[in-house]
C-alpha cells in the first residue's frame, strides 16, 4: 500500500526526510534525481547524517527486510511504517547514533508522516533491538542481502564466488581519484595531499589511481579547480591501458558520458579526432565540463548527441571504446539504489540493446582497428555470454587476449570483482577486425 504523506516537506523531523527520500527509490526514482532536490531542504548541520542514513539504508535494504519480517506478528503491508522500521533497525544496528535518538526521531517521524496508530508497534520493535542487539546483528551480517531474484542469478553465474560477492556488495566503494598526468605525475599529487596532512595511498591496479583514505569533499581538494584529478573508480581507469597507441588516430567513445573515459584518453593519448557520443544530452553537458576543468584540448573532439544503435561515423574508426548500457549491478557498492531499481526482466532488455550497440559500432570500424567492450556488470549475460555469442556470429572478429594479473579470465575478455578497499565490478574485452 502506498502512502503520499501530506505533511509539508519543510516541517519534517531529518528521519522523515530519509523515509520520503527512501519512498521516492521505492516507487522507481534514482537516488541521484531525489538526492539534489532533498539535500536542499536539509540543513547544512544535517547533510552528513542524512546522507549517510538514506546510503546506508539502501545498501542494507533487503538484510534489514529480511530481519524485519520474523518481528512482525503479521505483515504491515505499508511502505511507510516498513520503512521507519528499517531506518530505526539501521541507525540502531549500523550507525553510533544513540539510542534513545534513533528511537524517538524515528517514531516523530512515522506521526509526521501520518503513521501516528502504528508508531507504537515501531516504538516496540526498536525497543527490542536495543535488548537484542548482538542477535539482531547476526541476523544482518549473514543475510545475503541481494533480491532473491539477483541471488539466484549471481549463484548460478559464479557459485563458487557468491559469498564473497554478496559480502562485497553491501560494503562502502572507496573515494580513488585518477591523477591527471599531464599536469601533475601520480608521486607528486601524493606528496601535495601529504603536505595538506589528507591521508592517501597509491592504487595496486592503475598506475594513475589514488585511494583516499579519508572522507572528504571532492572539489575542496588541492587542485581540483585546476584539473588535477578526476574521481573515476580503479577498475574503470583500466580501460586507457588497454587500448593502442591512439595518437594521431580517429577514436569513437560510444556511450561517453558522463566523460570519465574521454578524459583519460586524451590525457594519455594524442588522437586525430575524437568523437565522444551519448544519446542522454543532459549527461553530456558534464563530458564538456569535466573537459573544461582537465584542461584537455577540445580542438580535436566533438561532443555528440546521437544514438549509438544507429549511429553512423562520419569515417571508418581506429579504435572504438564501447562502456555498453548494463544493468550496473558491480557498482551497487556506489550506486545502493540498484539494488531497489533493478527487475529481473532487465537483464534480457540489456542484453538486447547491448547486442544492437556492439552489431552497429562493429559497422564503424575499419580493419585492423580495436574495439573494447566493457560493462560495470558481474553478470555473465552482458559480459561472457555476450562475447561469446558475438564470436559466434562474427568471424571477422578476433579476441586480443588480455594478459594481466588482475581480475578472472573468462571464455573471452576478463572479469573483476568489487573488493573491499579496491574498485567495483567491471567486464573488458578487447576485439581486433580482421577483414
Amino acid at each position: 500500500m502506498k502512502q503520499s504523506p501530506n505533511a509539508s516537506t519543510r516541517d519534517l523531523n531529518l528521519r522523515a526526510q530519509v523515509v520520503k527520500t527512501l519512498l521516492a527509490v521505492q516507487n522507481g526514482q534514482s537516488l541521484q534525481s531525489v538526492l539534489a532536490q532533498q539535500m536542499n531542504i536539509v540543513s547544512d548541520k544535517d547533510r552528513a547524517l542524512f546522507h549517510e542514513l538514506v546510503l546506508g539504508c539502501l545498501r542494507q535494504w533487503y538484510a534489514l527486510k529480511q530481519l524485519t519480517l520474523p518481528l512482525l506478528s503479521k505483515p504491515v503491508d505499508n511502505q511507510v511504517v516498513e520503512t521507519c522500521l528499517y531506518l530505526g533497525l539501521y541507525q540502531l544496528l549500523c550507525t553510533r547514533v544513540a539510542a534513545h535518538a534513533a528511537i524517538s526521531e524515528t517514531v516523530e517521524a512515522a506521526k509526521q508522516l501520518g503513521m501516528g496508530s502504528l508508531s507504537g508497534l515501531i516504538n516496540a520493535i526498536l525497543r527490542r533491538a536495543t535488548r537484542e542487539t548482538e542477535q539482531f546483528y547476526d541476523v544482518l551480517e549473514q543475510a545475503t542481502n541481494l533480491p532473491s531474484w539477483l541471488s539466484k542469478r549471481l549463484k548460478k553465474d559464479w557459485g563458487e564466488q557468491f559469498d564473497e560477492l554478496s559480502y562485497e556488495l553491501k560494503q562502502i566503494a572507496p573515494l580513488t581519484l585518477r591523477v591527471n598526468t599531464r599536469q601533475v605525475s601520480r608521486d607528486e599529487y601524493l606528496d601535495i595531499l601529504e603536505d595538506e596532512g589528507i591521508d592517501a595511498h597509491r592504487c595496486e591496479i592503475s598506475e594513475v589511481g589514488i585511494v583516499m583514505d579519508e572522507s572528504l569533499h571532492v572539489p575542496s581538494l588541492p587542485g581540483f579547480e585546476a584539473g588535477g584529478f578526476s574521481v573515476q573508480d580503479e577498475h574503470a581507469q583500466l580501460c586507457a591501458t588497454l587500448l593502442p597507441n591512439l595518437d594521431g588516430k580517429f577514436v569513437i567513445d560510444a556511450c561517453a558520458a558522463p566523460g570519465g573515459k574521454t578524459a583519460h584518453i586524451l590525457e594519455k593519448f594524442q588522437p586525430k579526432k575524437l568523437i565522444a557520443l551519448d544519446q542522454d544530452e543532459k549527461r553530456l553537458k558534464r563530458v564538456v565540463e569535466n573537459l573544461d576543468r582537465l584542461v584537455l584540448d577540445g580542438k580535436h573532439v566533438e561532443i555528440k548527441t546521437a544514438d549509438a544503435v544507429t549511429y553512423t561515423a562520419p569515417e571508418l574508426a581506429d579504435c572504438i571504446v564501447l562502456d555498453a548500457p548494463c544493468t550496473a549491478v558491480g557498482v551497487m557498492r556506489r550506486h545502493p539504489d540498484i539494488r531497489l531499481l533493478r527487475q529481473s526482466g532487465d537483464i534480457a532488455k540489456t542484453v538486447v540493446l547491448q547486442k544492437q550497440i556492439l552489431e552497429n559500432m562493429w559497422q564503424q570500424l575499419k580493419v585492423g582497428g580495436t574495439l573494447l567492450y566493457i560493462t560495470c556488470s558481474i553478470l555473465k549475460a552482458e559480459n561472457e555470454q555476450q562475447m561469446v555469442e558475438f564470436f559466434a556470429n562474427h568471424p571477422d572478429a578476433q579476441e586480443v587476449k588480455i594478459e594481466a594479473d588482475w581480475g578472472m579470465e573468462q571464455i573471452h575478455g576478463r572479469q573483476l570483482f568489487p573488493k573491499v578497499g579496491y574498485g567495483d565490478g567491471f567486464f573488458y574485452c578487447r576485439i581486433e577486425k580482421t577483414a
